[in-house]
């Protein structure tokens, strides 16, 4: 075999892991294995059509990061998402949306910031004909937009990769037309400041934005039925 040979193998074996471990986050995270559901090794071998081995592997990776238990001789569950996993992200993402929001008054170009506003006034009319499932999409789409204008691809992978652990609850901030319109005049505000040029006050309000979005969590319930659910794990 040669040298070639030996690097492909290599990187068809990791790669072939890492599509292992990001199909099962993202089925956990999106609720279709639901919590303390047993994952079993060899049908999802068969239904991604690996072996047991990149499965197996996937598994450890997934514990690391606190989406399964692995018990012994007994086999791998789902645990899900803690309320301290949802605090600690929201609060993370505050710091780092804010820093996307200030580099983004950089970078941002006429094309973005002209998607920008279609998006702002889209959301305005979605949200005052409560059409909530629009208005996530919205949402999402408007940070999207900061995270390619911030032009730092470790910066927008970190965002994303935070988002996916919330995306099954993502629509708890926007539970209410209420606050779909109140998280859009913050979109709002955002947009102006980063427009404006002015890159302080846009992190600020990206930070605010943010913080904002998990208070309003905490007040719809949905932290208290997340931890009550925990209890029974």
């Amino acid at each position: 075999m040669s040298q070639y040979d030996v690097k492909q193998e290599v990187t068809d074996k990791y790669s072939l892991r890492g599509r292992v471990f990001s199909k099962l986050r993202e089925d956990i995270l999106g609720g279709k294995y639901k919590e303390h559901e047993e994952l079993r090794e060899v049908a999802i071998g068969e239904e991604l059509g690996v072996s047991r081995t990149p499965v197996r592997e996937a598994f450890r990776q997934l514990e690391l990061e606190g989406l399964i238990q692995i018990i012994p001789n007994k086999g791998a569950y789902v645990t899900g998402i803690t309320p301290k996993d949802v605090e600690d992200i929201y609060m993370m993402r505050a710091r780092l949306e804010g820093l996307a929001a200030r580099w983004a008054t950089d970078y941002i170009t006429d094309e973005q910031l002209e998607e920008m506003e279609e998006n702002v006034y889209l959301a305005d009319f979605h949200a005052e004909k409560g059409h909530l499932e629009q208005l996530a999409e919205l949402d999402n789409r408007f940070h999207d937009i900061i995270y390619d204008a911030c032009q730092s691809k470790m910066l927008e992978h970190t965002l994303r990769d935070f988002h996916q652990y919330v995306i099954r609850i993502r629509k708890q901030t926007l539970s209410t037309a209420s606050r779909g319109l109140a998280s859009n005049d913050e979109h709002r505000k955002i947009m102006d400041a980063i427009k404006n040029k002015k890159p302080d006050e846009a992190e600020k309000l990206a930070h605010d934005h943010m913080i904002n979005a998990f208070e309003n969590m905490k007040k719809s319930g949905f932290m208290s039925r997340l931890a009550e659910a925990q209890k029974n794990i």
